[in-house]
């Protein structure tokens, strides 16, 4: 059943404009079509997947929000302000890093191996809020505490943390910015299983503390279950299926979800041959 606006809209009657609202976005490399027409908005506090397979377009999207690739066609509208064009300035660069973060999928080569955690949180706080050093220590402190680091690991150079640690120190990273929507690419994809549930569990509290908009890529379905409101579905750079999360996940409707969900191991799984894609498939929106 097709949804009357894209995934993410604020209900009916409210004022509230979206934090994030990406219209008609396509990204050519060369001949190459990565991302084709994709449109998706999220709300204030709210929180949206984007998943599929690799290949998919879901982190070019991603790169588009941020600022890394420029659509060939298409708006980002991030906090009111159209950021499908370069930053006009120092100033312009800077307050787009305020408003928009990104935690990528590698916490092993996504910090400064020369920088303890504090080094890395303080040069943040310094570049974007200007505050003098006792504000900044003492943020450091609130930050490190939210993201559950001790003093000894906050001090410590990222070679010394475990890589739990390391994305803890990536997600306060991103959080000193004090961001209104935070980009998670595949950001525990890289850690064990019983690391990914404490990170999980920390940014679902994270969002609950800072009201921070939430944009998920993964490919992870049970992720996308624990962490978001409404998801969207991708195949070839195209938008194949919408709605809230559950809904989507429960009861896919288009033939390429249903076979994604149905590639999730299960107790007594056994492998088997198969492709996700078929032939002819419509969109289900």
């Amino acid at each position: 059943m097709a949804d009357t606006a894209p995934a993410g809209t604020a209900p009916a009657g409210t004022a509230e404009a979206p934090a994030l609202d990406c219209s008609g976005l396509r990204k050519e490399f060369g001949p190459l079509v990565a991302v084709d027409d994709v449109s998706f908005r999220v709300p204030q506090a709210g929180s949206l997947a984007i998943v599929g397979e690799s290949g998919s377009g879901k982190t070019t999207i991603a790169r588009m929000i941020v600022g890394l690739e420029r659509p060939t066609r298409g708006t980002v509208i991030a906090c009111g302000r159209d950021r499908s064009q370069p930053a006009r300035s120092a100033k312009d660069r800077r307050r787009r890093g305020r408003e928009v973060q990104i935690v990528f999928q590698d916490p092993y080569t996504s910090l400064d191996p020369r920088q303890t955690a504090e080094a890395t949180l303080d040069e943040i706080l310094r570049l974007h809020h200007g505050w003098p050093a006792d504000r900044r220590r003492a943020r450091i402190a609130e930050l490190t505490e939210l993201v559950g680091l001790d003093a000894r690991q906050a001090r410590a150079l990222p070679r010394a943390l475990s890589g739990g640690q390391r994305q803890r120190v990536a997600i306060a990273r991103a959080l000193a910015a004090e961001p209104r929507i935070l980009i998670l690419d595949e950001s525990v994809a890289a850690l064990d299983v019983s690391i990914q549930a404490q990170v999980l569990n920390l940014l679902a509290d994270i969002r609950d503390e800072t009201r921070v908009s939430f944009v998920l890529i993964s490919h992870d379905l049970a992720v996308v279950r624990q962490l978001t409101d409404d998801v969207i579905v991708l195949h070839r750079g195209r938008v194949v299926e919408r709605g809230p999360t559950p809904r989507v996940l429960d009861g896919p409707q288009h033939p390429y979800t249903k076979r994604l969900r149905a590639s999730v191991p299960r107790p007594g799984w056994k492998p088997r041959r198969g492709v996700l894609l078929g032939a002819g498939e419509e969109a289900h929106e």
